[in-house]
């Protein structure tokens, strides 16, 4: 496995300090994140997941802790939008370039609006995909939020 992804690159241009790390991806994971955070031996809200939305049809990413679902209602007011729904597999695979299990909010075909769940902001450090399945890379939050031009709201279920 490749640790030079267009998302570790966006780092490394940047010059945002972060680490990579592989894991053994399991495809028939019932839940993706929570997987990658056991395989990492890091707690779950640590590791978050890319969500490829749609708010009132048009492309946006949220990412939210893996022990946690997206409100789709709060997702949608957090764009200013009056409705949010998942993208299709296929759809999100097309817009960022990227396969499913293996999205990263970094180095997207396309950049998108991005809101990271605040919760993210009282770790040290978090953990986003790299861009391909079994790799993950840790860093700031805040580096994070700042290289995406990212905005920041509570947009989990509790």
């Amino acid at each position: 496995m490749s640790k030079t992804t267009r998302a570790t690159q966006a780092l490394v241009r940047a010059g945002v300090p972060h680490s990579v790390h592989a894991y053994a991806y399991d495809p028939d994971a019932p839940r993706i994140g929570l997987q990658a955070a056991e395989a990492l031996g890091v707690a779950p809200a640590q590791v978050f997941k890319t969500l490829m939305a749609l708010a009132d049809g048009k492309p946006v990413c949220a990412l939210v802790p893996s022990d946690r679902e997206a409100s789709l209602k709060k997702l949608a007011a957090a764009f200013g939008a009056k409705s949010a729904a998942m993208m299709r597999p296929a759809d999100a695979e097309r817009a960022t370039g990227y396969h499913v299990g293996g999205i990263s909010p970094l180095g997207q075909k396309r950049a998108v609006p991005t809101l990271v769940d605040a919760s993210a902001l009282g770790q040290e450090a978090i953990f986003v995909n790299g861009g391909q399945r079994g790799l993950q890379v840790r860093l700031a939050p805040g580096d994070l939020v700042a290289l995406l031009g990212a905005r920041t709201a509570a947009v989990t279920d509790d």
